[in-house]
Order: structure tokens, then C-alpha cells, then sequence
């Protein structure tokens, strides 16, 4: 195990090398970072040499992703490439938004990997309900769908109409529209006998759940994701809802990717475990104090996440997550996270539940 930690620590070190080369030479990198450099007083290409060098850049700004130009994130390596953006936030203010060529493909194609094909059967139809519009998890879903040789069916929810039911308190509302939402999708079961393998969230889900039953319509795995896949709703959905359907919840959000669950051990107890696509996007648990400094296995600590990839470069961001730190795996010999929930520390009323 020792082996293999060191190993991944060493490809990660290559990889920071690879990938700060790339975002700071006046050739490849994008103007944004090409001018943030020049305040520095320093080279990055020269002083950035490992992963825990990156510390020197302390933390990243998520208000730098809001408004425009969004052009100034586009590397110049990519020139002519037809470019995607997606959002994330956007309840209150302006959204936060990442520019994508091709991570989400290259992303869930690696997802693709950790999929059984007995539960997710390949050539099998694909129904997605949830989040889509602006959000980078429509075109990833239906591109592991295509990746694995199916057909992807889509049924639309809009978070930030339900918020906003829920901060006017229009509950009836808010629940109108997801049988709306589940209408559709019990719809497209009944009609489409190829659609084997369904992404949906925790709640929708639930309420999907209250209608059918996923074995009836066909279903033999369910992907599934949002804020509140907690332990209790990770056994209710085995033991439960999905009875005996393949049930794969992951942790993942724009600025990331997708992280993957470790496979269940019964010492676990149905806790939430979640390793990042290292060497693409880490994940640290740190001190909300001192955000620098990494908290003892076990302890609890805010998520800070960095991205390092050729599309994006996002050193040390802290989320509004946070979790209990988890030791390296034998799949996964790098640091994971445990019960990942909304950060306690922050200020602000933030609507949960919406997925």
C-alpha cells in the first residue's frame, strides 16, 4: 500500500509540473493566469515543483468565475476549439462559470470504468432526470451514456425555480413540480423498454420511487448524485428503494468533475466515501481556520478542492462542503473524503434539499 501511495504522490508531482507548464507558458496558458502571473514576483514554471507547492498560490477566488469575459479562461492551446461553458451557483447572483472543450467527456469516460456491466448493461438506453440547462452534468451524463453505446432520454429540473418555491415558502408548489418532473420520467420508462441504467438525485429518486418500482420498469442500475445523499438515504436507497437494483452514488460537482465512491464494506456502514480522479482533481481536508493545513485522518475538516487539468487550473478552492478526512485505498491510493454535507461554518442561509 505504502508502494502504491508513494507512487501516486510521484505521478501527481509530474503531473502539477505538466499542467502549471502548460497554464503559464505564453503559448498554451490563458490569459487570465498568463496575467496573474506577472503579480506574483515569481515564476510558476519555475517554482512550482510538487503538489504541495502549489500552497504558494493560497487560495482561489471563486468570485473570479463570475461575469465575463468568460474567453479570458480559454487556453490558448485550445484556439479554435468549439468551447462549452457551464454554471454552478446561480440562485442569488451571478452564477460561477467554467469553460469545457472536452473534461467532461474525458472525465465520465473514466467514471465509465468503475461501472459494472451487468447493472449498467452496455448498449442499454440511459434516462436522466434532473439538473440540466446550463449544468455540465447534462452533456456528462448523456456522453457516458453514448460512451457505452446507448440512447440518452432526458427529463428537466430547474433548482433554481425550487429554491425559490422554498425561500417563498410555496411548498405545494415546489411539490407540484416535482410529480411534474417525475411524470415525465415514469413516462418515458413505460414507453421506452431499452432504458436500463437511470441518473437521478436523492430526492427524485425517492419520489420515482414512490410510484414504481425500478425492477418492474426495467431498471438494473441507478447513478445517482446531489446534496443530500447522506449514510441513512445511502442504506434506505440499497436496502429499500432500489431492492436489489445496482445503486452507485457519486460525489461531483463543475469545478471538479466526478468523484468515485469506494466500493461497500460492511465496516462502513453505509458512510459516504468519496476518492477524487486524481491525478485530474484533488481533494483535502482542512482546517476552516487554517485552511493550509490538512486535519488527521478521521477528523473533520472544510473540503478544498484543486482542479489540474489542460481545460482549468484551480489551485487550493474551498468549498462550501465539508466533510471527515478518509486514508487512501487500495483502488485509490490517494486521500478521500467521508460524508460530504454543506459546510456548518458558513454564514449565509443556504437552501438544501433541492436535489
Amino acid at each position: 500500500m505504502e508502494t502504491k501511495i508513494q507512487a501516486a504522490r510521484q505521478a501527481l508531482d509530474a503531473w502539477v509540473r505538466e499542467m502549471v507548464e502548460w497554464h503559464f507558458n505564453p503559448e498554451t496558458g490563458c490569459p487570465f493566469w498568463l496575467d496573474y502571473a506577472k503579480t506574483l514576483g515569481w515564476d510558476p514554471r519555475r517554482a512550482i515543483r510538487t503538489y504541495d507547492d502549489l500552497d504558494r498560490f493560497g487560495s482561489f477566488e471563486d468570485e473570479w468565475l463570475r461575469g465575463g469575459p468568460v474567453s479570458r479562461w480559454v487556453p490558448k492551446g485550445y484556439a479554435g476549439r468549439p468551447v462549452y461553458v457551464f454554471e454552478t451557483g446561480g440562485s442569488t447572483g451571478v452564477p460561477k462559470s467554467r469553460v469545457n472543450i472536452e473534461d467532461f467527456r474525458l472525465d465520465y469516460e473514466a467514471f465509465s470504468a468503475t461501472l459494472p456491466d451487468h447493472a449498467f448493461p452496455r448498449g442499454s438506453d440511459w434516462l436522466m432526470i434532473g439538473p440540466t440547462g446550463p449544468r455540465r452534468l447534462r452533456l456528462a451524463i448523456e456522453h457516458l451514456c453514448q460512451y457505452r453505446d446507448g440512447i440518452c432520454f432526458m427529463v428537466d429540473l430547474d433548482p433554481r425555480w425550487v429554491i425559490k418555491l422554498l425561500k417563498r415558502g410555496q411548498y405545494d408548489q415546489a411539490e407540484a413540480y416535482k410529480q411534474h418532473v417525475i411524470e415525465q420520467g415514469l413516462t418515458l420508462l413505460r414507453a421506452h423498454d431499452n432504458i436500463h441504467c437511470l441518473f437521478t438525485t436523492p430526492k427524485l429518486l425517492e419520489a420515482l420511487c414512490e410510484k414504481v418500482k425500478l425492477k418492474k420498469v426495467g431498471i438494473t442500475g441507478v447513478f445517482c448524485g446531489g446534496t443530500e445523499m447522506t449514510p441513512e438515504f445511502h442504506r434506505r436507497a440499497v436496502e429499500e428503494l432500489c431492492d436489489g437494483v445496482y445503486f452507485a452514488p457519486t460525489y461531483g460537482n463543475t469545478l471538479m468533475g466526478l468523484a468515485v465512491h469506494k466500493p461497500r464494506l460492511p465496516e462502513d456502514h453505509y458512510a459516504i466515501i468519496y476518492y477524487p480522479p486524481a491525478p485530474r482533481a484533488m481533494i483535502e481536508v482542512v482546517d476552516p481556520d487554517n485552511p493550509g493545513r490538512v486535519v488527521e485522518y478521521g477528523q473533520t475538516g472544510r473540503v478544498r478542492l484543486t482542479t489540474l487539468t489542460r481545460e482549468f487550473f484551480m489551485p487550493r478552492f474551498l468549498e462550501r462542503d465539508e466533510a471527515e478526512r478518509e486514508p487512501p485505498y487500495e483502488l485509490y491510493p490517494w486521500d478521500g473524503a467521508r460524508n460530504v454535507r454543506p459546510f456548518s461554518g458558513l454564514q449565509a442561509k443556504v437552501v438544501e434539499g433541492v436535489y
